[in-house]
């Protein structure tokens, strides 16, 4: 998926996993309320299965074995050293961190405000208990799925959407790197101060502990890894037949956690199919928003388009693995914020294309770097 330290292409299209994400979401959302209606206590014993800590589940095991394997294949292909390259080409960096952190989560937060709290909030009655025995109104729980969504800049199919919008690899991988090691920091107190606006129990002990386990954990486990496959293996083994084998295994551990997480959320669903709909709304629109806003940004600071495209591909979509677990961890699987994070996955996919194509309509609006390719017509 994406361009290695060696320079070389990236793999020019979607795999099965990516390219039919949408679809495979969707079957999952299917098997996973079929399970619900049949088995219906096996999502709640696996839900059970956790380390608690003054007898409360902190960290759900299964989640966190799945989230492990959906993680450590993105973070053992990126390049570290890269990011020391970084302060050659500053703005598209610059721009790309402002917007990840200064302004999308805060967006986030005040479009699903305004439509899941004021616009739909009488679409979405009722209420739920929490892991920790609070009892929230649903309406605020799924704004607080958004909100974890709205925290999380994606590191995973970013590399693949910047790609397709033929923008500057170097860039995008230097921007997961970067994002990956800034959400160690920022996810956790952006996180706890915005779900607790939204007047969300915040088990701070929980949400930091999401972070080491989820992101500390496999960015570390893939760093160290990766130095020492290509040690003992060369860099050519590592990216043909390693990586090769890895290269389904995120998705493959996502649409597991997702078969579980519908099997205990079905009922609802079922209840009330619009939920979908109402959740999807918002998210779209913030979607959209961003990237204009940073496509518009790079314009007017006169970015190449193949910096001006990933800036604003990475700036669009979310890093919904990372988001789905922490809202597990903190909530609770059965919990309105998980649906609302898995809303964020079922919606990436079509609406990243939508983006990229409009990218590849609009190269003439920038300038070309130097050595690249003439404007193509966009893909199909």
């Amino acid at each position: 998926m994406s361009k290695s330290s060696s320079g070389a292409e990236p793999a020019k299209r979607l795999n099965v996993f990516e390219r039919y994400l949408t679809v495979w979401v969707a079957l999952c959302i299917a098997a996973g309320i079929i399970l619900g209606k049949l088995a219906p206590g096996v999502a709640q014993s696996l839900d059970a299965m956790a380390i608690y800590v003054n007898g409360a589940p902190v960290v759900s095991i299964p989640i966190a074995i799945a989230l492990f394997f959906m993680m450590y294949p993105i973070m053992v292909k990126i390049d570290f050293a890269e990011v020391l390259r970084a302060g050659k080409s500053p703005k598209p960096v610059l721009l790309t961190l402002l917007v990840n952190w200064g302004v999308k989560p805060f967006t986030m937060f005040a479009i699903a405000t305004f439509f899941l709290g004021y616009v739909f909030r009488d679409l979405l009655p009722g209420t739920e208990i929490l892991k920790d025995g609070t009892e929230v109104e649903l309406w605020r729980s799924y704004i607080a799925g958004a909100i974890l969504l709205g925290i999380a800049p994606c590191t995973a199919m970013v590399l693949m959407w910047g790609y397709l919008a033929r923008g500057n690899q170097g860039h995008t991988l230097v921007m997961v790197a970067i994002n990956s090691l800034t959400m160690l920091v920022l996810y956790g107190l952006l996180g706890g101060w915005l779900l607790g606006v939204n007047r969300m129990p915040v088990p701070w002990e929980a949400l930091l502990l999401s972070i080491g386990i989820y992101v500390a954990l496999p960015l570390v486990a893939g760093y160290f890894s990766r130095k020492w496959i290509i040690r003992a293996k060369g860099l050519p083994w590592f990216e043909a037949k390693f990586l090769h084998v890895l290269t389904p295994v995120s998705i493959i551990a996502l649409l597991a956690t997702l078969v579980l997480l519908f099997s205990f959320k079905g009922e609802t669903i079922v209840s009330n199919p619009l939920t979908i709909l109402w959740i999807a709304i918002p998210l779209f629109i913030q979607t959209v928003l961003i990237f204009g806003v940073t496509y518009l940004a790079a314009k007017l600071l006169r970015f190449t388009y193949e910096d001006a495209a990933p800036s604003a591909m990475i700036g669009a979509s979310n890093h919904f693995e990372v988001a789905i677990a922490t809202a597990t961890m903190l909530y609770g699987l059965s919990s309105g914020a998980a649906l609302a994070t898995v809303v964020g996955v079922l919606i990436e996919v079509p609406v990243m294309l939508m983006l990229v194509r409009i990218c590849l309509r609009t190269q003439s609006w920038f300038p070309h770097a130097a050595g690249a390719s003439a404007p193509a017509q966009p893909c199909r």
